[in-house]
């Protein structure tokens, strides 16, 4: 067993035991799956202050990245702007995951989301960000989930269920075209969400595992 392997064992199992001070010691290995394992660790002792989440949304390795935005999600720490500029597209992903598990995140994420959701150059990208807009519900993002009707399959299902998060009457019409539409399951959903009048159920966007 490589030294790696056997330092993110002891990471977990110090998550596990509370053993705090093997796990802030951890964040400092130079692998990148030790620190994210340490990361976990301290958020499951209770441990992870802020403060290291600040520090390691910026560390350079993606998946640390990735593994912080997904910790901020369910603590009451803001995701920050900047993170949607990141040269990952699994990190840009993850994080428009995350804005959508928070409540009422500020219109600069939201405007941020819409152009991601526009122009991103990773298709998964654009699923994610759509996604999020519908969860977040806000009127700022009602355009942009409705040019998505015209995006690639995958897309406009999470268009059309974003939808349901809207009362507008461009919402009816749309759901309406929607029902010509050249994909099944975006025919599907939006015949269901006439029939139920905008009920759906809640689809998990969670974050893909690495």
């Amino acid at each position: 067993m490589n030294s790696n392997t056997t330092n993110r064992r002891k990471a977990v199992l110090a998550g596990h035991s509370g053993d705090y001070k093997l796990a802030n010691s951890l964040l400092n290995d130079e692998n990148e799956k030790v620190r994210g394992a340490a990361l976990s660790a301290l958020e499951k002792m209770g441990k992870l202050s802020g403060k290291i989440l600040e520090k390691f949304i910026q560390d350079p390795s993606p998946e640390v990245r990735k593994r912080t935005i997904e910790l901020l999600a369910k603590r009451p720490e803001k995701i920050p702007l900047n993170i949607l500029d990141d040269k990952d597209s699994l990190v840009v992903e993850t994080a428009c995951w995350a804005i959508g598990e928070k409540e009422n995140p500020i219109p600069q994420l939201i405007n941020k989301l819409c152009l991601i959701a526009d122009s991103h150059e990773d298709q998964l990208c654009r699923e994610a960000a759509v996604a999020s807009l519908g969860a977040i519900g806000s009127p700022l993002g009602l355009e942009t989930i409705l040019a998505a009707l015209k995006d690639k399959p995958a897309i406009r299902r999470r268009a059309v269920i974003a939808l349901a998060a809207f009362e507008d009457p461009r919402v009816d019409e749309a759901l309406k075209k929607s029902l010509d539409d050249r994909d099944w399951q975006v025919r599907q959903i939006a015949e269901d969400l006439l029939d139920a009048n905008r009920v759906i159920t809640h689809v998990d966007i969670g974050p893909r595992p690495n």
